[in-house]
């Protein structure tokens, strides 16, 4: 948040993540599913979801329930960066221009695959404009993930705002599976096959 009423974030519908959750949930999983800003709403009885509004708030929601969980998958699209400072009132419109200074917030992925135990899967996401796949597999090894979900940017489809995506999924032998453009339901499905064979190959 800047002000009461203004705020910073990534373009992000959360579909992608209530997909997830929901086909987990359908092969019995119990799921938290921690959402940032968004209208989407579980009714899954398996799912327990948790709202959250800042980077921060998302931060510590995870870290409270990492420890419990044998998959975590993070695919939510956090703000990098987030202002220095907040107004406790509305910023009033008086110059041409405005000076926002911005930090940069806790790395949720990093900070908690720091603390990966043996019996925890975690599977990162990626989106890149630049050296897609060169720069998955650093985030890959460098987050200590199980596998990494490349999202692939299409000329025609954009999976920031749309019911489609098409994906790469690369495991942590650097094997890369490529996927079509599909609905993410279908997308989540695939997702989640791929995390059982992860699982059951340990």
């Amino acid at each position: 948040m800047i002000d009461p009423v203004r705020y910073i974030t990534n373009g992000s519908s959360g579909k992608m993540g209530m997909f997830i959750a929901e086909e987990l949930a359908n092969r019995g999983a119990i799921v938290d599913l921690v959402m940032g800003p968004s209208i989407l709403l579980s009714t899954h009885p398996n799912i327990n979801q948790i709202n959250v509004i800042s980077a921060d708030d998302m931060f510590n929601k995870v870290e409270d329930k990492f420890i419990e969980k044998d998959i975590l998958v993070f695919s939510a699209a956090v703000s990098d960066y987030s202002p220095e400072s907040y107004s406790k009132d509305k910023i009033k419109k008086q110059e041409d221009s405005l000076n926002l200074f911005l930090k940069k917030n806790k790395d949720i992925l990093k900070e908690v695959s720091l603390k990966k135990t043996e019996n925890q899967t975690i599977v990162g996401f990626a989106l890149e404009t630049n050296n897609p796949l060169e720069n998955a597999k650093n985030k890959l090894k460098n987050k200590n993930l199980d596998s990494i979900v490349l999202n692939i940017l299409d000329k025609t489809v954009s999976p920031i705002d749309s019911d489609k995506n098409k994906i790469s999924i690369i495991d942590r032998d650097f094997n890369v599976k490529k996927f079509s453009m599909k609905h993410k339901k279908e997308v989540a499905v695939d997702i989640v096959d791929e995390i059982i064979k992860l699982r059951c190959n340990d």
